[in-house]
């Protein structure tokens, strides 16, 4: 396809990230600033617990709107026409300490100092606490080749980068209240300040109320936690301003045009693009999207640590599934648990195959076709991994491990993969050695502590003796195709009284690889090989 082609596409496509991208296009209709300056994308983070998949989230869905607006004006990454700044807001205060955090004593001893401010309680090395997970933040946005600037709050206040902007705040300070109070309960209300003096007895983040003495000079008075009064400067790292204030704060100041951020913040979103609008700035365009819960349906939270870790998942399936799993459907809430991994792989790999066959328009709509752009160019005729397969599907590799057993290695894997594919070459299939060993990994946590094979029911047994006796002629090579037919074939006879094919696929299930589910059965007996086979029929007709 050529640039043109695609810049057609693109404007008139329903896919998300494209109808987010139009948002932007009609805030610049000729797809640039009037300044000529890049196209700011920015995304948060507050460090005050370790970095999760919700972070990553956020980087990846803003990323595919940030490619898609440079299909619509025929930009590529490398024309430097748009930028995407990850923001960690490291001066905030630690309100309190998270579950999953080592020598929480550390915590408990600097609460409420900016989390730039205290010690690294991992004794990683690190300067501080938010250094550690800033540090944590960059590595997996590395890599997975996120193209970004990273920028630290702690930085751009003690730097005074952000000066011009405080003052701006403190010369609207009336205006700001005048917006905030009313949002506020009447207690709060007492001790609100958009402005949060840095404590120069306790190095804390105050919360007290706040006379704007000079602001072109950054001046302020307050009351310290000993009851003294303080005069002092709310510039070069002072201060920080509050939550809503902030954010506003960093859109004027950065000038950022995009943002996407959770339903949570839905209110803060509304106040702070009032303030930003009372700064002379614009509240930038984005999208608010649902939160990831639990496996037991709970909000997802970095103090309490109950998310999945960019680890925990690259540990039990690949970086392409994560991205896959988080394209879809934004504004709809997902369950983030390992149990959804395997499907993610194996329906991320069914899209990626479908790619070669689609038209353009198809294509755009294509969580794989978006991913693949993620991190590179869009005028390529072809994206690398249009139209590719893998040999075995992430399913059925799981029940192979299954079958297997926890002490199964990944020679023994690929020795069996043998009777699947004609070249059972790890270095040939990388991919697919990926998925060797997270299913491995998977079988070992999840499925080998939980695998109890039941005793077959009369008419199971007959009919699996039937099964083990078609098996018995066939050699060693016979397609799966035809094991499949023949397995139908003995599911539906009227001697073995199967309500359903389903019932019969579910005794195979769970006699012989102790599961509720499965793969298609021809398969996996191709893949396991016959004998074996045989052998996992035999176990199963001894059981009582």
């Amino acid at each position: 396809m050529s640039m043109q082609q695609l810049i057609e596409a693109a404007r008139v496509s329903k896919a998300w990230p494209f109808q987010e991208a139009q948002r932007l296009l009609k805030r610049y209709p000729e797809g640039a600033k009037p300044d000529g300056s890049p196209i700011l994308f920015e995304t948060g983070y507050g460090p005050s617990g370790l970095p999760h998949i919700g972070t990553f989230q956020e980087v990846l869905r803003t990323t595919l709107v940030r490619r898609a607006l440079e299909a619509m004006i025929g930009a590529r990454p490398e024309d430097g026409k748009t930028r995407l700044v990850a923001f960690s807001d490291d001066m905030d205060g630690l309100r309190k300490v998270p579950d999953n955090i080592p020598n929480a004593h550390v915590l408990e001893e600097n609460l409420h100092k900016p989390l730039s401010r205290i010690p690294d309680p991992f004794e990683k090395g690190h300067e501080s606490f938010a250094a550690h997970n800033n540090a944590k933040l960059r590595e997996f946005l590395d890599r997975f080749g996120f193209q970004y600037e990273f920028i630290a709050a702690n930085d751009m206040y003690n730097s005074g980068r952000f000066d011009d902007a405080l003052r701006n705040v403190l010369r609207h300070n009336r205006d700001i209240l005048d917006i905030m109070l009313p949002t506020l309960r009447e207690e709060r209300r007492q001790t609100y300040s958009p402005i949060l003096p840095i404590s120069p007895q306790t190095g804390r983040v105050l919360q007290v109320p706040v006379e704007v003495v000079d602001a072109e000079e950054g001046t302020i008075r307050f009351t310290d936690e000993d009851g003294g009064a303080i005069e002092q400067s709310a510039l070069g790292g002072m201060s920080k301003l509050q939550w809503k204030v902030d954010w506003a704060m960093r859109w004027y100041a950065l000038g950022v045009d995009y943002e996407m951020y959770g339903k949570d913040l839905t209110d803060s979103g509304v106040q702070s693009g009032r303030i930003v609008k009372a700064l002379g700035g614009r509240k930038p365009e984005g999208l608010i999207y649902e939160m990831f819960l639990d496996e037991n349906g709970e909000k997802i939270s970095k103090s309490k640590g109950n998310g999945l870790t960019i680890e925990e998942w690259l540990t039990y399936g690949s970086e392409e599934s994560l991205g896959f799993y988080i394209f879809p459907n934004p504004k709809s809430a997902k369950q983030l648990h390992v149990g959804v991994i395997p499907r993610a792989v194996d329906d991320y790999w069914q899209f990626r195959e479908r790619l070669a066959e689609q038209e353009l328009d198809k294509k755009l709509g294509n969580p794989v076709w978006n991913l693949l752009r993620a991190n590179g160019g869009w005028d390529a005729e072809e994206a690398p991994g249009e139209g590719d397969t893998l040999p075995v599907t992430y399913g059925l590799l799981l029940n192979l491990v299954g079958v297997l057993g926890a002490e199964a290695d990944r020679e023994q894997v690929w020795s069996y993969l043998g009777n699947y594919i004609d070249d059972p070459d790890p270095a040939k299939h990388p991919e697919l050695d990926v998925l060797v060993g997270t299913a491995l990994a998977y079988n070992r946590d999840f499925v080998a502590p939980t695998l109890e094979k039941r005793a077959p029911a009369p008419n199971e047994r007959e009919a699996l003796r039937a099964l083990d006796c078609a098996l018995s002629i066939m050699p060693p090579d016979n397609p799966a195709e035809e094991i499949q037919t023949i397995i139908y074939e003995i599911g539906k006879r009227e001697e073995f009284a199967f309500e359903s094919l389903r019932d019969w696929f579910k005794a195979l299930y769970q006699t012989l690889l102790g599961s509720d589910q499965g793969p298609r059965m021809g398969s996996f007996i191709a893949l396991y090989g016959i004998e074996n086979s045989r052998k996992l029929i035999e176990d199963a007709l001894e059981r009582r």
